[in-house]
This record gives C-alpha cells, structure tokens and sequence, in this order.
C-alpha cells in the first residue's frame, strides 16, 4: 500500500476497496506525507509479531506493517501479559538494594599455592614481588640466582662456598630458582639441599675413576643429541638449559651458560628427527637435557608432535626435576598440551622430603590428572639423603602425591663429586630397609650406570641363604629363614 494525498491505498485490485477505505478510516495519517502515525496507536501491541520493527525512534523504525493489518484483518491478542517498562522498575530496585547490602564476595583462590615459608621468603628477598609474578615461570626463570653478589645477598656462605663460587669458569654455573632456594637453610651450609646446588671446593677434586663424560653417552651419539645405546630406545637430548643446575649433574659438560659444551638447536633436532624416521627398530623416545620443560610451550609442543607423527615410535619419555625445583611451570597450557601427545611417560628428579612443598604437591596433581603416569629418579648422595630415615619418607611421600618411586641411582663418576658418592653397600642398605617394611609400591629399583656405556645394572639385596637338599632357603625381610621346596632347582647350590 502508498500514501497519497491524505489517503491510505492498498496494493491489490478492486475487490479490496471495502478493506482499503477501511483501514484508511482507521488509521490517521499525518501531512506532508510523513510516515504511517501507526506506532503511536498501536504501541501497547509493539514487537516484530504484530509486523513492525521493535525500536525508539517511531519515524524509523516503524514505518512497515504485515499484509495482515495491510490488509484490514484483526490483530490477535498477544500470547502472553507484555510487562511494561514501570512493572520491572520496582524488582529491579529491590535487586540492586539487595546486592547492595550482600557482603563482599570472597577473594578468589590463588591459582598456585605458596607455602608459608616460601612467601616469607620471597617478601623479605624480594620485595615488592607479587603473588602473581612469583607463581609465573618465567619470572623465576629470570630471576633465578646465577652469580656470586646474588648469593651474598641471600645465604650466609661460609669460606668454602664463597671461593669455590668465585673461582668457578665454564659449564654447569651456579642457577638456583627463587623458589627452590626459599627451602634452603640459609645459614647452615650442611643443608641438604643447598649441598647440592652451592659448590664447595670438593668440586674441583678428581677422584680415581672420574671423567667428564663417564657414561660414554658421546661415543654412543648417533645424531646431534641423541644417544642410541639400547636397541629400541633412544636419549633425545633437548636443551643445554636447567632452571637449576645440581652440582652432581652427570651431564656438566653440556648444561649451563657460558662454556657449554653443545649449543642445541631446532637444525639439531631435525637431524635427529631424520635418523629416527629411518631407524624403525626405535619405539621408544626419552627427552632429556638440560630439561625439557625449561622449553617454550611452542617448541615443546612442536617436538612432540613430531616425533608423535613417527609411526613407530609408541611412546615418549620426559625426564625433568622441573616439578620440584620450578612447579610453576605446570601451567594448565602446558599440561594441555602434554595430554595432546599420549601415551606420555615422566620421570621427575626428586632428592629429598624437603622438596615436598605444597608447590610440589600441585605440579605433581596437575600432571597426573592429565593421565601422565609419574615416576620418580632418586640420586643416591652421602650426607644428603643416604638414610633410611630420610629415604622411607620421601619414597612414601611421593607415593601420596601418586609419584611412582622408580629408580634410586647410584651417583656417576662425574669429575669432582667424590664427596658425593656412598658405598654401593649403601644403597642395598637403603633397598633392604624399605622392601617388607613399607609396600613394594615405595620401593625404587637401585641401580648403577656403568661407567663405559655398559647402561643401567639393577643391583637388590641378595636374599638367597643357600639349599637343603631339595630345598631353597631364603631369608625374609626380619631375617628369617624359610624353606621352598624347589626340586631340580640349582640356586644356591654353592654357597
């Protein structure tokens, strides 16, 4: 229909004219061909079902109508009570008294925990330092204590610490993060952790046996950074980087900046990655370092998913101590992506109960809940945690935070780490004092790395006594005796 001349003219033939002067009688048009006056009349009936378009300015928005009011027909009465503007005002009133007088909303949980002594730590050493950048990775990756005034300022060093710090050049500097060194004693230089990351003079002492590379992983070094001494598996050497450096660190010669002895690289890594693709006889991949998780999530993710994208290899490996000394960096992403690249395995470095902070406690959930079965790699270490007082603990603690104990090492001949290493007699001490005295669950395979390339060699307590005729005798954990009827059998024959 078209306005003109103050008349109101439907589109259609000569049978509509009774509808057409209709409507026309019904509705006001205003002069000078303005739009319809329509909505003001039908404003009660306002919305897009009665045909006009919902909107304040009556001149736009209202300026077409449905052929059925076109049309002459009766409006229908809506479905429903339309509530008008001034039935809201009073609840929405009420509502906004009453959040007013709502208490405040409780702060929302920190996204990673700190526990006391750590935030006591960080507010004296560093302060001005929020909660927020403490928890992030990278600002502890920053911040982490690498020279000799950084550990002036912090821990009370004895003469000892203090020259073999200075006197240091080379690989495997001093790194510590912030948060790590908050579970040190600072005044006490026996701290067991602490020993392990703030050189003493000991270090620079080459005992009988020791070398730079005692595990002859460069002779057994098939591409850049990746060794293949077993048939089906391979150690995929990642990154130079730690986020701290143990002073007993098997590979000093690599790790650390300056003075490192290889500089990895994505060009490295496709190499080995081309070596990997023709070697189908290799299932089994373990990303080391350095630490891999000291790698962006980018770069990670990317390594991942391409050695996930080899057809023959059915598994991937990490070895980290990441979650202990750094647990920030468990962040969803990472674990987000981790989950994308299963079956995943991890192999955590722990040391001692001391590390078993709430941190730790987080990192270790995050992972788990991802489906990341979780092992433990223990290094054997005189004064540090060879005690059976010390061990139990920890291999139960870690049980609780669903950390498999898996290996207990004795620690390598590296250069200068003689004031490391215990007896082997040592770890069956610690073997002997966990199996049948606590579940199997908690009790770690011990093993030493032989010195040559000669690999792992599991090493248990011996608890055949000898034979009786047709009978083995074995003695139990209590140190009992008993008998097994074993005819045929040969064990034990000789002693």
């Amino acid at each position: 229909m078209v306005a003109s001349g103050g008349r109101l003219h439907a589109i259609g033939g000569a049978s509509r004219a009774d509808s057409r002067w209709h409507i026309a009688d019904r509705f006001h048009l205003t002069s000078k061909e303005k739009p319809l006056n329509i909505a003001r009349l039908l404003h009660p009936l306002m919305g897009s079902r009665w045909g006009f378009r919902v909107g304040g300015d009556f001149g736009a928005s209202y300026r077409t109508m449905s052929l059925q009011i076109a049309r002459g027909r009766e409006a229908k009465p809506p479905l429903r009570t339309i509530r008008s503007k001034q039935d809201a005002r009073p609840q929405l009133h009420e509502a906004t008294k009453a959040a007013a007088a709502a208490p405040p909303a409780k702060k929302a949980a920190l996204r990673f925990p700190v526990n006391s002594t750590t935030k006591a730590f960080y507010k004296k050493f560093y302060p001005g330092t929020s909660t927020i950048e403490w928890n992030d990775w990278r600002w502890q990756m920053r911040a982490r204590i690498r020279t000799l005034d950084d550990l002036a300022r912090i821990f009370h060093l004895s003469d000892d610490e203090y020259q073999a710090v200075k006197r240091h050049t080379g690989a495997l500097p001093v790194g510590i993060t912030p948060y790590y060194a908050s579970l040190m004693d600072l005044k006490n230089p026996r701290d067991p952790l602490r020993r392990t990351h703030i050189m003493t003079g000991d270090e620079y002492l080459r005992g009988p046996g020791e070398e730079d590379d005692p595990l002859a992983e460069d002779h057994d070094t098939a591409a850049p950074g990746l060794v293949h001494r077993y048939p089906d598996r391979v150690l995929f050497l990642t990154t130079g980087t730690c986020s701290t450096y143990c002073r007993y660190c098997t590979r000093a010669r690599v790790v650390g900046n300056p003075g490192g002895e290889y500089q990895f690289s994505t060009r490295q890594w496709e190499q080995a990655l081309a070596y990997l693709e023709k070697h189908t006889e290799i299932r089994d991949v373990l990303l080391s370092g350095g630490d891999p998780l000291t790698l962006g999530d980018d770069k990670l993710d990317w390594l991942l998913g391409r050695l996930r994208a080899i057809k023959h290899i059915e598994f991937l490996r990490i070895g980290t101590k990441v979650p202990v000394v750094l647990p920030q960096r468990i962040t969803k992403n990472l674990v987000a992506i981790l989950r994308k690249h299963h079956p995943l395995w991890m192999s955590i470095h722990f040391t001692h109960p001391a590390e078993l902070t709430a941190e730790v406690g987080e990192s270790t959930a995050r992972l788990a809940d991802a489906g990341i079965p979780l092992g433990s790699q223990t290094v054997l270490m005189k004064g540090i945690n060879d005690d059976i007082a010390v061990m139990r603990p920890l291999m139960l603690g870690l049980l609780k935070r669903r950390v498999r104990p898996y290996y207990l090492y004795q620690c390598d001949p590296i250069r200068g780490s003689a004031h490391f290493r215990t007896t082997v007699e040592k770890g069956l001490e610690i073997i002997a004092g966990l199996r049948g005295h606590t579940t199997g669950y908690a009790t770690p395979i011990f093993a030493v790395d032989a010195p040559g390339g000669g690999g792992k060699i599991q090493i248990a307590p011996d608890f055949v006594v000898g034979r009786d005729g047709n009978d083995l005798l074995l003695r139990n954990f209590e140190g009992d005796v008993y008998r097994y009827p074993d005819p045929g059998g040969t064990l034990g024959q000789s002693r």
